[in-house]
Order: C-alpha cells, then structure tokens, then sequence
C-alpha cells in the first residue's frame, strides 16, 4: 500500500496549539496517542482536521520490544484514536517499557521511558511476532521509530541498520526514522549514522523525525527541548540525499520557544530536505510495497523468558537499584538512571500540578528521593497519589498549612473507590 505524501509537519501539543493553528506551510501534526481522548478531543484538533490537516496518533507505551505479546486493552485504545483521529497511519517504537511479571517471576516495573533493545537475534524474533500481533490489530498501516539510547546491551549481534532491515522484510512495517535518535546514538555509541541509512531499505520510510538536544560530560540528551542543531540537520540531508521522505516533522516537548522561533525551525527542516533533494538520486519514499507475508512459527516460550529475565534485570538496576548486569557500563547506567528519574519527577509534575505548588522548591528533592526507594508500578497519576501519600504516613511536609492543602488533595482523589483502602492506612498510620 502506497502511503500518502504528509509534508512538513510539528508535533501538536497544548502548550503550543494556538501557534500550531496560526503557523503558515504546516502540513499535518502528529499527537501523543496516549494523551488524546478519542470522545474529547482538543477544540485545535477539530479546527485543524476541517482545514484538512492530517494527524496522526504516535504511542509511547505498547512496548513492542518487551518479552510480552502486545496487550489488547493498549491496542484497542490505538486503534480507537486512530478512529477518532481519521489518521492514515500510526506509530510506535523499537523500544521496551516494562518488564518482570510472571514470565520472570517478579514484579511488574514500569520505565516512565523508551528503553533500547537488545540487538540479537533472540530480540528481533519476539519483536516481529509482536509486531505482526499489532498490525492485525491496527485499522491503518504501523510504523515503528528507532529510538535514542544512553546506554548499550553487550554480546549485541546486529548494527542497528542489520536489525531494522531484517525487521522489515520479515514483517512488512514502515519505518519511522528519527535523525536525532541516530545523532544521540553516534555520540552515546559511537554508531556511524551514514553506515546505518545506508544498510536501511528507504523506501520503506513513512515519514522522519527531527528534534533537538543537548549534550553534557560527552553524552547526549535527547531532550526536545532544545534547538536543532546543525549536526541532526546534516543527517537529515543525507537521507534526504537517498530518499524524498513522504513526510518531515519537528518534535518539540518542553522549554517552548516564541512561534516565531518554531517557524525558523521548521523553515531549517525544509532547506535540509531541499539540500538532500537538490544532490538528486532520491528514491520515492512511501511507496515501498511490502512482500508477502511468509507464516512465521510462534516464538518459542523460552525466546521470551531469556529476554524478559534480561530486561528485567536492565530495568530493575535503573529504577529498584538492584545491581548493574554484568557488561554494562556502570557510568553510563547511573546517567541513564538519574535521567528516568528526572524525566518521572517531570511528568508528575505535569499530570498533578498541584504537588509542586504545594510543595514548592523541595518538591523535585522529595520525589527524586522517593523515586530512589519506589519503582514506578503503574502510570503516572497512581505515582503521584502514592508520592503524596508516602510523604503524609511520613508526617510531611512539614509545615502545617501545606500538609493540610496536600492532605486534602490526596483525599479528594485517593478516597473514593477502588482507592479507600490505601486512604485508611494512611489516616491510620499517621494516627
């Protein structure tokens, strides 16, 4: 299936839908899947799908590289914004998310991020069979992005261009190639990203990513929340040298810059494509048709255990301080640690806005204090009811009027059912 020409296009978020809306030469806009509500949809979003602007849901949370099969509820919940969204065509990631259970024998972790897969064979059977579970479930056509890594599996037995390419044509999926991700991993891996465009099947891309970051102590942080810079635009050139991407978009997640700074940033996208475009030898992208699907035999239960027993082990030395796996980099492993951190502190605060202004100044110190001592178990509104509930069995904070304000909002979300029993223990404990 040939998949149609998007343009040039930026990630839609509310803190910049007005000048989304008002921005000239904007194609189409991807959304997080996760944080659309199909009945309720943003009044931009309506606006912008009668003008005829595509959008296209992207998830952040099936897991597709995890031990476990696809879970039904997430990709129901895909397709209904898929639905609701009139989109031609969704994304996710080569990525793990969580990890144990009872396939390890031990608790269900949450990451709060898009963790790298291991590069062996064992990976890319389990993420085929996954991936194949998801298309069947999926109204339109899927495509999967490669992802940013701080860290490295040892014993990989792929580059990231082998495993990509062996990912498509056994299972026929777009790709959803992110320049960024491809920078982060020549300076966190040393990863050349010529060699791996060059060992990718380009016309199987559906459309790139583009965002900015920072890099601090030779590592590079993908933040999208910083400018481009010239080095992610130079690979957007050179894909474009080797293929006429059906679609281009800026990612931008935080730290929002004036409107007019996001336009020059979509103008610089534009004359990077132009620049590749302009060398000539540019194969049409989007109109890769995939071979026939060949039956592929179930992964074998033992595939999935050895993955799930290593990602487990990954997970658990990040987020529950268990030790690092033998062939990790233990620096590299703290730096990827403190980021989950950070980012988890980031989004509580996002989804539970009332904490910090609670809490004020020491609220990042309490929760990273206790994200060090509680792996995140759930999403991140459980994790903010069970933050605010360990400072008040801990009698904090410690001023009255502010434990009073947050023990009133703790009650007025955690009291009613199914959360009454966790509000008991609480009053109980601090009586």
């Amino acid at each position: 299936m040939t998949l149609e020409r998007l343009g040039t296009g930026i990630g839609w978020r509310p803190e910049i839908a007005d000048a989304v809306e008002r921005m000239p030469g904007i194609d189409w806009v991807e959304v997080v899947a996760e944080n659309t509500c199909p009945g309720h949809l943003p009044e931009s979003l309506r606006r912008l799908r009668e003008r005829g602007v595509t959008v296209v849901p992207h998830g952040v949370s099936l897991g597709l590289g995890g031990a476990d099969r696809p879970d039904e509820d997430r990709l129901g919940a895909l397709a209904e914004r898929v639905a609701a969204l009139g989109s031609p065509l969704v994304t996710e990631h080569i990525a793990f998310v969580r990890a144990g259970g009872p396939r390890t024998a031990s608790p269900v972790l949450e990451a709060g991020h898009l963790l790298p897969v291991p590069r062996t064979r064992d990976t890319l059977d389990v993420l085929c069979e996954n991936v194949r579970i998801a298309q069947a479930a999926l109204p339109v056509p899927l495509a999967v992005e490669n992802i940013a890594a701080l860290i490295a599996w040892p014993g990989e037995e792929m580059t990231e261009g082998q495993f990509l390419y062996d990912l498509v044509d056994r299972t026929g999926v777009r790709l959803l190639i992110d320049v960024a991700n491809l920078h982060t991993n020549h300076v966190n891996r040393g990863e050349d990203p010529a060699e791996a465009l060059a060992e990718l099947p380009v016309e199987a891309i559906a459309y790139v990513h583009v965002a900015g970051g920072f890099e601090r102590d030779g590592v590079w942080h993908d933040s999208h929340a910083h400018p481009v810079p010239p080095a992610v635009l130079d690979i957007l050139t050179g894909l474009a040298s080797r293929v006429a991407p059906p679609g281009v978009l800026l990612e931008r997640d935080e730290n929002f810059p004036e409107p007019a700074d996001l336009e020059r940033e979509v103008a610089a996208i534009r004359a990077a494509v132009a620049a590749g475009g302009a060398a000539g030898g540019a194969v049409a992208g989007g109109q890769w048709e995939p071979p026939p699907a060949a039956p592929a035999p179930e992964v074998p239960e033992a595939t999935r255990q050895r993955l799930g027993l290593a990602q487990a082990s990954v997970l658990s030395s990040l987020v529950a301080g268990t030790p690092v796996p033998e062939g990790f980099d233990r620096v590299r492993m703290g730096v990827q640690a403190r980021a989950l951190a950070a980012k988890r502190a980031d989004v509580v605060a996002k989804v539970a806005p009332e904490l910090p202004e609670i809490l004020g100044e020491g609220y990042r110190a309490a929760f990273l204090a206790y994200a060090h001592e509680r792996p995140m178990a759930g999403g991140y509104r459980r994790d903010a009811l069970e933050f605010a509930a360990e400072l008040l069995r801990a009698g904090r904070p410690g001023d009255g009027a502010c434990h009073r304000r947050l023990e009133r909002w703790w009650l007025e979300r955690a009291g009613a059912a199914p959360r009454r029993s966790l509000a008991r223990r609480v009053l109980l404990r601090r009586g």
